[in-house]
C-alpha cells in the first residue's frame, strides 16, 4: 500500500510541475487566462497529493495500536507515560 501511495504522490507532483512549466512556457503564448487557470489547478494538486500520500490505509498500523507483543507494548507505554496493564 505504501508503494502505491508513493507512486501516486510522485505522479501527482509530476503533473503539477508539468502544468506549471507548460502554462508559462507554451500556453501563455496563446492565452494568458488559460495559463493562469492551469496554474490554479496546479496549485491545488500538492495539498491533495500530500493528503493522499499520508492517509492511513486499511492495513496500516496506527502509532498507538497495541502490537500484540507485550514487551514491546510495555516499552512504548513506559515511554508514553502510560501504566501498562499486566494480564
Amino acid at each position: 500500500m505504501l508503494a502505491r501511495r508513493k507512486h501516486l504522490y510522485f505522479l501527482m507532483m509530476g503533473v503539477c510541475i508539468a502544468l506549471f512549466v507548460l502554462a508559462w512556457a507554451v500556453v501563455r503564448l496563446w492565452s494568458v487566462p488559460a495559463a493562469v487557470a492551469m496554474c490554479v489547478v496546479a496549485m491545488v494538486i500538492p495539498p491533495v497529493a500530500a493528503i493522499t500520500a499520508n492517509r492511513r490505509g486499511p492495513d496500516d498500523r496506527w502509532w498507538d495500536d497495541p502490537s500484540g507483543d507485550e514487551q514491546s507494548d510495555a516499552w512504548w507505554d513506559e515511554l508514553d507515560g502510560k501504566k501498562h496493564r499486566r494480564r
